[in-house]
């Protein structure tokens, strides 16, 4: 037989819905779609709203550098903190307010591009857009913001530092660490010393 009469079989890993087309990759979408950014904006405008409340209820109900004893070390203290986490960077509202708004446009940016990527991510991202978007409306508006929440021994926080912290946690621990805990096909059905 001929090289030119000779053709080698054609191999379809998919095909296309018309049957014509092969497809050789398995093609997934991790943009964020209309469920995603619909749960996104659900948790991003609750985590602000309860932080914004929280907030108001301790500026309106106590003086400034008082506290209340709720349980243990908790106390509800009404400090102003005009800095990041632990008031670093007191002196520089300014910069505090630029540096947060490219990170927050910088994570809706990868959102949108990586939305569908796992599940928990529209929750896991709103928590901490959510919470850094209000504490970025309080250094806008006042200048400072507002943190109540004391132990004592940790400098005073709020809702919206909880939940940056639990959002990139959640991140952390769904987008990174599952790697190493999905079993591996066979593993399990290895017989000893093979």
């Amino acid at each position: 037989m001929s090289e030119q009469t000779r053709q080698l079989p054609e191999v379809r890993v998919g095909s296309s819905p018309d049957a014509l087309m092969p497809i050789s990759v398995a093609e997934k979408q991790l943009g964020a779609g209309l469920w995603q950014w619909l749960s996104f904006a659900l948790v991003v405008v609750s985590a602000f709203g309860a932080d914004q409340l929280t907030k108001w209820l301790v500026t309106s109900r106590l003086a400034l550098g008082s506290s209340v004893s709720i349980a243990g070390p908790l106390q509800i203290s009404h400090v102003q903190n005009s800095g990041i986490a632990f008031g670093f960077f007191s002196q520089a509202t300014s910069l505090v307010i630029v540096l947060t708004t490219a990170v927050v446009l910088w994570m809706v940016f990868f959102f949108a591009h990586s939305g569908a990527r796992h599940p928990l991510l529209p929750a896991a991202l709103g928590l901490v857009v959510g919470g850094s978007v209000s504490n970025l409306f309080d250094r806008v508006v006042h200048g400072y913001v507002t943190d109540f929440i004391d132990f004592g021994f940790f400098p005073s926080f709020n809702l919206a530092d909880s939940f940056i912290v639990l959002g990139v946690a959640t991140l952390v621990f769904f987008l990174i660490a599952p790697d190493r805990y999905l079993p591996r096909s066979g593993d399990s059905r290895q017989a000893p010393g093979r």
